[in-house]
This record gives structure tokens, C-alpha cells and sequence, in this order.
């Protein structure tokens, strides 16, 4: 699980949100949601947010708010 969350510290931040042992594994599900990959398909899920949120500015910052929204 979370394979890439070392990766993202910085969308987190953004996010608002701290990821915490407690729903570490909530977080990790919202993604998979997000970018539309099986739950615990960590290279795709990892592979498909990479161009989501590389690609542009716009689809990184619909993804950060995306992911805040659920935690809200």
C-alpha cells in the first residue's frame, strides 16, 4: 500500500492533508478513486497520477482539490 505516498508530500501539503496511521489506508483508496485504478494496484494507480499530476497545472490542482474535497 501507499508505494508512492513519498512522492507526494508536497500534494498533501497542498491538500491540507495529514496522512496519519489512523487513515493512512482511506487516503490511499481516495487516490485509487481519483485516477480510476483498481485499490491496491500501486505501479498503475502510481503510473497514472505521475502524468496526472506532471502533466499540468490544471490537472495537478484539480487532483489536490479532488483529494481535499474528500477529506473535508
Amino acid at each position: 500500500m501507499s508505494c508512492y505516498f513519498r512522492h507526494l508530500k508536497d500534494i498533501f501539503d497542498e491538500a491540507g492533508i495529514e496522512v496519519a496511521p489512523s487513515h493512512k489506508k482511506q487516503v490511499d483508496r481516495a487516490i485509487h478513486q481519483i485516477v480510476g485504478t483498481n485499490y491496491k494496484d500501486c505501479p498503475d494507480t502510481w503510473r497514472k497520477l505521475k502524468a496526472q499530476i506532471m502533466a499540468d497545472g490544471q490537472k495537478r490542482r484539480d487532483f489536490i482539490t479532488e483529494l481535499s474535497n474528500t477529506f473535508k
